[in-house]
């Protein structure tokens, strides 16, 4: 199982009065109530996700210097650099800026440093070169709010630097920078803290042009694939951004994204944040990762479809090498950990792996395990690691606490980079995992589901094809997790290379197709013929023209009814509406009515013992309904509390009839 514990919603979903009279489809109406009722969300603004969600860019601090000095070059025809990063938001951030930059009529440099020989971020090498071919002004994107020092170089060879940037802020922030535009840095007010980098370079754009949506219609594919693969929240403003940029892409892409969807078999395909995410993202990452940038750069900005679709093989190419060398570190350090499952972060380090790929293994290590992951590439006494973090646990936060033991950190909540020495690598593991164990959250380790199905007719294909009205689905604006309680599974069998697992599951009459992704068959916790408890995401599989209800796997494992029996026991009528499908057959009624006598007349005052005492082939939740017909017609005197436990058995007995329960008539 992927979580410790699991959160489901026992008490009938309300539906909201704006909701039913909208006439949303069924789940689409009970998911929409929650967030209005719970989250003050007004469902048709939620729904609608237009224009109006884009903050005024000069809310931005640093904007107004960083327009002026751009205006300035424009106006003076200087030669620009734009600095970039090498994952996926640093492309695109980078093709963005470089783009407009030209489009201003700017001689400009793009330049996304080799991870592998120069590491992340702004370097004097490449400054000093930057200076050989006259450049007098850097901008930098998706990097820079650390470079004091570089920044300080470049001033005294005469070169001017405008950060732009959304990496978290530590101490020295450059001072020598003509401007830093960045909404997590101190005393900036714009509203969306989580801006991309390629969103941050968005905003300059539209500063300095003034032509917002101009500017939207020319870089809304490349905002909207950098926003989701840094994994930036999608609410509001991303939220639209994504959205718009998706929309784009589906119906009218770039030749450079048109050859990718081509060449990864999405073409022709729905396009949603999860195919980006899952399918687009790793092949332009796939290229920085093993020192390439480039590739995904002329990718991007290649306007021949031509020579696009030829920079698409060769980027597909570097994505199968990435995973042959992922599949590599991913197995050596699963075995690494095997033998002893880990009771908290998990941080491992190896002389002979990857760098560019450690970040991958982190994360399928920290969702393997539920835990945060930290994989370290050692070179000497150096060594360089990838950080990922796994529910609500701030990675960020923990590399801060622990910093005295770290030559230098940065990143996000969810995922961030470290460099350490390694002699410091016991103190470091010993200090985060004491940070952990203080500051983890119930949350980190709990599934929260958003709905439990009763009634198999809302995962009709009408009802899951309606919530695409909820997308895009990501950080911040998650797909909903439904679950099911007490089904059968059958036909497990492996694919994907025996990476993943598909098999069927049988709910009240209703068969369903499931895929569990990342999970290998020997690591499922159940069988075929198991009865199951399994949380999912539910969406519409296009199959050779033929569309069909599939659902994704969340979570699964064998069936828990403790939690709901609690519920039957203190307070069932808050939760007999989840019951039907445990309501108890006359021979359920006699199997309980003997055990019960058998022990005697009084029933234990324990839960545990209580339900101990359930029979053989009944369900412990039909056990607990018959005690409570019987508490509600009189053969039960209740316990001290009021409730069956504790109850005993009424002394004068009389006839009774199971049908004026309205409990049983509830039920069925």
């Amino acid at each position: 199982m992927n979580y410790q514990n699991w959160k489901i919603p026992y008490r009938q979903p309300a539906l909201s009065p704006q909701c039913s009279e909208a006439g949303y489809p069924p789940l689409l109406a009970l998911l929409l109530s929650q967030k209005e009722l719970s989250e003050g969300l007004d469902p048709e603004n939620y729904l609608r996700c237009d224009i109006s969600q884009l903050q005024d860019p000069y809310l931005l601090r640093g904007m107004e210097p960083a327009v002026e000095r751009i205006k300035e070059a424009i106006s003076a025809q200087e030669t620009v650099a734009v600095f970039g990063d090498y994952d996926v938001d640093g492309i695109t951030s980078t093709c963005l800026m470089t783009d407009f930059l030209t489009q201003c009529g700017l001689t400009v440099f793009p330049y996304i440093p080799d991870r592998l020989d120069e590491g992340y971020g702004l370097n004097n090498d490449a400054i000093s070169n930057f200076c050989d071919h006259g450049v007098s002004l850097i901008v930098t994107v998706d990097c820079g709010i650390t470079a004091a020092e570089e920044v300080s170089f470049a001033s005294e060879l005469g070169i001017d630097v405008i950060i732009t940037d959304h990496h978290e802020c530590q101490e020295g922030i450059p001072k020598d920078a003509v401007a830093v535009v960045n909404p997590r840095q101190t005393n900036c007010h714009y509203p969306n803290k989580d801006l991309a980098g390629v969103g941050v370079a968005l905003k300059v754009a539209c500063a300095v042009s003034g032509q917002e949506e101009k500017m939207l219609r020319r870089y809304g594919e490349w905002a909207a694939i950098g926003t989701i693969a840094d994994v930036m929240p999608l609410t509001e403003e991303n939220r639209f951004l994504v959205k718009y940029g998706l929309d784009k892409i589906a119906h009218n892409p770039s030749p450079g994204v048109d050859a990718l969807l081509i060449q990864s078999g999405t073409k022709g395909k729905k396009i949603t944040s999860t195919s980006v995410g899952y399918t687009l993202a790793p092949r332009l990452n796939a290229s920085g990762r093993l020192g390439q940038a480039m590739v995904a750069y002329r990718l991007l900005t290649e306007t021949d479809p031509r020579k696009a679709q030829l920079l698409a093989e060769e980027l597909c190419e570097l994505n199968r090498q990435r995973q042959e060398i992922e599949t590599e570190i991913w197995n050596e350090a699963h075995h690494m950990i095997q033998d002893s499952a880990p009771m908290g972060p998990i941080v491992l380090s190896s002389d002979h792996w990857h760098p560019g790929v450690i970040g991958i293994a982190a994360s399928r290590l920290a969702d393997q395990y539920s835990f945060p992951a930290v994989m370290i590439y050692l070179n000497g006494n150096l060594g360089k690691g990838s950080c990922r973090s796994y529910g609500s646990f701030n990675i960020f936060d923990a590399l801060s606490a622990c910093s005295s033991h770290l030559e230098g950190f940065g990143g996000h909540a969810q995922a961030a980079g470290l460099t350490i020495r390694k002699e410091q690598i016991p103190a470091f593991c010993a200090a985060l995992r004491e940070y952990y164990q203080e500051n983890a959250t119930e949350e980190s380790m709990e599934l929260s589901c958003d709905l439990l199905v009763q009634d198999p007719s809302l995962l009709s294909r009408t009802n899951v094809q309606a919530l695409d009205l909820l997308e895009p689905f990501g950080n911040g604006n998650p797909a909903p997790v439904l679950c099911v309680q007490g089904a059968t599974i059958y036909d497990c069998r492996s694919i994907g290379n025996g990476k993943h697992v598909r098999f069927r599951l049988a709910f009240q009459g209703a068969w369903f197709d499931c895929v569990f992704f990342s999970h290998a068959i020997t690591q499922m916790p159940v069988r075929d013929g198991d009865v199951v408890d399994m949380a999912f995401h539910a969406q519409i599989n296009d199959y050779n023209g033929v569309q069909s209800v599939q659902l994704l796997v969340v979570d699964i494992r064998p069936h828990q009814p403790e939690e709901l029996c609690r519920a039957l026991t203190a307070a069932p009528e808050n939760v007999l509406w989840c019951c039907h499908q445990f309501c108890p057959s006359r021979n359920d009624f006699v199997s309980v009515w003997k055990a019960l006598t058998t022990h005697g007349s009084e029933l234990p005052a324990s839960f545990g013992m209580l339900l101990s005492r359930c029979p053989d082939g009944v369900a412990p939740e039909a056990y607990l309904i018959c005690l409570q017909v019987w508490l509600e017609l009189g053969l039960l005197v209740p316990g001290p509390d009021g409730s069956v436990l504790g109850a005993r058995v009424e002394p004068e007995q009389r006839k009774i009839n199971l049908q004026d329960s309205k409990i049983l008539q509830e039920l069925q």
